[in-house]
């Protein structure tokens, strides 16, 4: 990873916000590249020193939310977000099988780098790294 470790925060308990609360996309629902329904978005996890979201927190399975259980997709999988859902890039089996992600695990950094590879997207860390397109969160 990168020479500095990453420190990635719930959008929910940082004091960051959203530039454009229009803009927030959590509680959509997201769906797979199928246009499946893969469950919603619970949270956003962000880049402290750069205000960026780096990953998608996605509450899926459960009943009516209890039970559900959380997946993170990196926000580069976002291709298109309108009206009240989120596209990603992926399969709802894809995300169903993600490596799990804990960001306050001690192997952070290790999980992160996992979890891009499974999802074939560059880690935001690279050099020559494109960010998502888009503006859902700043």
């Amino acid at each position: 990873m990168a020479e500095e470790s990453c420190v990635l925060a719930s959008l929910s308990d940082d004091l960051h916000v959203p530039n454009d609360p229009a803009e927030d996309i959590r509680g959509r629902r997201v769906r797979d590249r199928d246009g499946k329904e893969i469950g919603e978005v619970g949270d956003l996890l962000i880049d402290r020193g750069r205000r960026a979201v780096r990953l998608l927190r996605v509450d899926h399975g459960g009943l009516l939310g209890i039970l559900a259980t959380p997946v993170f997709v990196p926000a580069e999988a976002v291709v298109r977000v309108a009206g009240d859902a989120v596209d990603i890039d992926q399969s709802w089996f894809q995300v169903a099988a993600a490596p799990e992600y804990d960001p306050a695990g001690a192997d952070h950094d290790r999980q992160l780098a996992d979890l891009y590879a499974y999802y074939c997207h560059a880690p935001f860390w690279l050099a020559g790294h494109s960010p998502p397109s888009g503006g859902f969160v700043r």
